[in-house]
């Protein structure tokens, strides 16, 4: 019997025992729906909240001092503003969330404003409190509306035309497409790539490894004329097949979020992913789930008892997702040297990927190169342990 027989035999073993285990099938399987679950409630919720008011709800402005403005208060409500007269305290008002923004007229505006200088007026505001950005910024947006109104009066009433305050034709050219304006959701789909990285074979691993070893049917397998590299390799193998079934089954619930559901009721955009980006995302995937797997078979090996392998493999994809977090919140900018750190390369190219930038095939090899090389690295240090003796009980 050749080597890589011996290695089937040992792969299709683990993956029948795995097979017959439903429960952590199941739980291997649920793990790729959290990433889609988990994006869908964040539109849904953040959708409602700096979208859907924005465009259905009036904007409810607390006013102090209305009485001393009333052309202001005249220009506000015209433009669907539901003015509310306050009596207290405005910063306490905001601070305690009675309103999202006040808009405050002091003693002085009148005879500013008669005389034609600039009239003082303020906004009270949270910038710490997310929720009322967009009532802070369309506020704003109406206020600096009728100043530059009023401005543009007061130049005609000197017979002077409000275009010589604007020497300039401001032209926009917005080249930004509908998946990179909804960068905040995109950017955070690498992190959930790489959770379901780690978690998709990783009940498999711990199982062929410290579940074995606590039966008390490691060492039987032992004794069978295997090579320890073989029998490694038949195991980490066995692991492969379920990790690569949760992508698949990620990729499928986010294709049908993105393109069925109807984002664009809650965020404004509608966002589709193509096939080939899907396709593209999957085989950058695969590097990473070899690393994984042999990641994972060390750090289950040196374990105690099944719970314990279970403890820190379960905290392991936390590390490498990390990064994905940074990618939602921060731009940076990929470049060839970050290709060769695994899993945060992977990220990098997932996120140009989803938000329709384009990216270099010479950074996808590079990255899926030396994510296998340290596999391989792993792999080795996987069989080393496996030739010695204590693997049969654990570290003591």
């Amino acid at each position: 019997m050749s080597a890589w027989q011996r290695i089937t035999v040992v792969f299709w073993k683990e993956v029948t025992d795995n097979l017959r285990d439903r429960r952590s099938l199941f739980s291997a399987l649920l793990s790729s729906l959290i990433g889609p679950v988990l994006m869908l409630v964040l539109i849904v919720l953040l959708g409602q909240t700096l979208y859907v008011s924005a465009r259905e709800k009036p904007l409810v402005l607390a006013v102090s001092g209305a009485e001393r403005a009333p052309q202001l208060m005249l220009f506000l409500e015209q433009n669907g503003v539901d003015l509310r007269l306050l009596a207290s305290d405005p910063q306490t008002a905001v601070r305690n969330g009675l309103y999202e923004v006040v808009l405050v007229i002091p003693n002085g505006y009148q005879e500013a404003f008669s005389q034609g200088l600039p009239a003082p007026v303020q906004l009270v505001m949270d910038s710490s409190r997310q929720s009322a950005s967009v009532s802070v910024n369309r506020a704003r947006a109406l206020v600096n509306a009728y100043n530059l109104q009023i401005g543009n009066m007061r130049l005609l009433a000197r017979g002077i035309s409000p275009t010589v305050t604007q020497p300039l034709a401001i032209q926009q050219l917005d080249m930004a497409t509908p998946e990179s304006k909804a960068g905040f959701f995109l950017n955070m789909m690498p992190y959930f790539i790489v959770l379901v990285v780690f978690l998709g074979g990783m009940y498999v691993i711990i199982d062929t490894t410290a579940g074995e070893r606590e039966r008390g049917s490691l060492e039987p397998l032992l004794i069978n004329p295997v090579a320890r590299w073989e029998f490694v390799v038949g195991k980490l193998m066995a692991a492969i097949p379920f990790a690569v079934l949760t992508i698949f089954i990620t990729l499928v619930a986010f294709a049908i979020a993105f393109n069925f559901f109807p984002l664009q009721t809650y965020i404004g955009i509608h966002i589709r992913l193509s096939l080939r980006v899907l396709a593209e995302i999957f085989l950058i995937s695969i590097p990473m789930i070899v690393l994984a797997s042999a990641l994972q078979m060390i750090i289950a090996t040196f374990t105690r008892s099944f719970k314990e392998a279970q403890t820190y493999v379960a905290f392991l994809p936390l590390i490498p997702a990390i990064p994905g977090i940074g990618l939602a919140l921060l731009p940076i900018k990929a470049s060839m040297w970050m290709m060769l750190i695994p899993t945060f390369g992977q990220q990098l190219i997932i996120n140009k990927l989803m938000v329709g930038e384009p990216i270099s095939l010479s950074y996808g090899l590079v990255s899926a190169a030396a994510t296998l090389v340290i596999s391989l690295v792993l792999v080795f240090i996987a069989v080393r342990l496996y030739e010695q003796e204590r693997v049969l009980f654990g570290p003591r």
